[in-house]
């Protein structure tokens, strides 16, 4: 009897062995044949080969929990630096990154339960985007030596793991798609005589078209600087809307005529908020935070949404800053799947930060001077008006800044039939300042305009350099079909980067192609054109 025990030791052992060895063997074969895909093999292997996931879970699912896992140990990190010797703008800088750092935990989390390979690219372009921005607030202001307190694994290692993950879902998407399977989001959408798609919510479709009469006594809460309301600032009504409402279903808080001087936030928790004022110039909230004054960019916002689902409609949201004190943000969206319609965005520099994931705007007004859309969101400007503001002197107006760093990220900024023209401070001396579509924030910066006005104040060249020849053969800067005195490209530059495209590129910008099918924007009610 011993003498079988002891042979059934040996064999559970063999066993053990050779499955380990097998573990190995597949572990390799996977990194061999699939970490040389992407553009950081070296950490590919290293993270792939020491996985034991490797063999019970395809390469895709590999590369993103191993990504996953290496954003909660550098969360872990973050939320455990000791800040005593941080001073108070170097605090200021390490709450973003703590913010955005949870933030991508949660968006990777939900990457691991997604079977759509449109949201994976959108969550982990807004992982990204996260990373990129916890590092700029530490640069800008001025506080980059106490970036040694932060993880490696932050700061080199995970942007690549990001990389790689990138890459690989869209391998895995490009290969799904080539075997017969129509590309999600393409084909247009067919439009009700009343500009609304087909298949527009009948709720939320009334919310958007009603008369300030039926919000108010429809509305969830109503917000009245004078006391008439349920809260006098629309804060109090936000933080309220957690408690007043069970589950994630649209909650509508009203605000009603007046001028507001709060910074507001509508967090992560809080999902599918819609605000509704009583037009632009009656309902107005204003804030003056800016960079020059203490504050990062990401926090200067007036306002900041980030729950998914935000709506805002007939609403000024301003930063009164000054062109003076540089970075000023009037509104700031992370909020997927969030649209704006018939909204005012004032300021200067930075004034519009379309942060990340999806967003679409129609019938709004943007005003600013030195890249006030800014950003690396999927975004879409549609029937909007774009005004360039004076700027300071020695200063150029540039009107985009787009923030995309991955050549995988599905991020850019659309500006499909808006008008794009001098304010009134600008139009009288607009001869004196130079104008431009925009400048590369990053390395694959991306922005087209098409079917847009453009008036007088555009530069012959049209786009301008960020800084010597940085990002001109990786950027993607387009044009299609403008129209106005400053939409000649006889005199536009001639960078690699740089396209006069064709119906078939531009096709890929409009609104079902680029932003994954729009049905979330005609589910909040409002019109959109689906082609060209």
């Amino acid at each position: 009897m011993d003498n079988y025990k002891l042979f059934v030791r040996v064999l559970v052992s063999l066993s053990s062995l050779l499955s380990f060895v097998s573990w190995v063997a597949n572990a390799d074969t996977i990194s061999s044949s699939s970490c040389t895909q992407t553009p950081y093999p070296q950490i590919c292997n290293s993270f792939i080969t020491s996985n034991p996931l490797a063999t019970s879970k395809g390469f895709r699912d590999v590369a993103l929990t191993v990504t996953m896992n290496q954003a909660q140990l550098a969360h872990n990190h973050i939320s455990s630096i000791d800040l005593s010797s941080f001073d108070q703008l170097a605090k200021a800088a390490w709450a973003d990154c703590l913010e955005l750092s949870n933030d991508t935990v949660s968006k990777l989390n939900r990457v691991l339960l997604s079977n759509s390979w449109e949201d994976t690219q959108t969550w982990l372009s807004a992982a990204v985007a996260n990373h990129q921005t916890c590092q700029n607030g530490f640069m800008e202001l001025n506080s980059a030596s106490f970036m040694s307190s932060l993880p490696s694994i932050l700061l080199s290692d995970f942007s690549k793991l990001l990389s790689n993950s990138l890459a690989v879902n869209k391998q895995q998407a490009a290969s799904t798609l080539s075997g017969g399977r129509k590309q999600p989001g393409g084909g247009a959408r067919r439009l009700l005589s009343d500009g609304f798609p087909s298949w527009v919510s009948a709720a939320d479709r009334k919310l958007l078209q009603s008369t300030t009469a039926t919000t108010a006594t429809t509305a969830n809460i109503v917000v009245a600087a004078d006391g008439s309301g349920n809260y006098k600032t629309i804060s109090e009504a936000v933080a309220a809307s957690s408690k007043l409402r069970s589950g994630t279903s649209r909650f509508v808080i009203y605000v009603k005529k007046g001028t507001y001087k709060e910074n507001v936030e509508i967090t992560k928790s809080m999902k599918n908020i819609m605000l509704i004022g009583d037009g632009i110039g009656a309902t107005i909230v204003t804030g003056g935070k800016n960079v020059q004054d203490g504050s990062t960019t990401f926090r200067s916002a007036t306002v900041a949404a980030v729950g998914d689902g935000f709506i805002a409609k007939a609403m000024t949201f301003q930063n009164t800053a000054g062109p003076q004190k540089h970075q000023a943000v009037a509104f700031r969206s992370g909020s997927d799947q969030s649209v704006f319609y018939q909204c005012s965005f004032q300021g200067y520099q930075d004034t519009l930060y379309v942060h990340s994931q999806r967003q679409f705007y129609r019938n709004c007004d943007i005003y600013g001077t030195v890249d006030f859309i800014f950003g690396d969101a999927a975004v879409v400007f549609q029937n909007c008006n774009i005004y360039v503001r004076k700027p300071m002197s020695n200063q150029k107006n540039t009107i985009t800044a787009q923030g995309r760093s991955d050549p995988n990220e599905n991020t850019g900024i659309s500006i499909h039939n808006c008008k794009i023209t001098a304010a009134s401070d600008l139009k009288a001396v607009q001869s004196s300042y130079k104008t431009y579509l925009g400048r590369p924030w990053k390395e694959y910066s991306r922005t087209v305009v098409m079917k847009t006005y453009l008036d007088t104040l555009i530069d012959p060249a049209g786009w301008l350099e960020w800084s010597g020849n940085f990002a001109l053969t990786t950027l993607y800067y387009g044009e299609y079909g403008n129209t106005g005195s400053g939409s000649s490209t006889s005199g536009r530059v001639k960078w690699k980067g740089y396209h006069i495209m064709t119906t078939s590129d531009a096709q890929k910008f409009t609104v079902p192609n680029f932003l994954g099918g729009g049905s979330w924007i005609g589910a909040a009610g409002v019109p959109y054109t689906s082609g060209l």
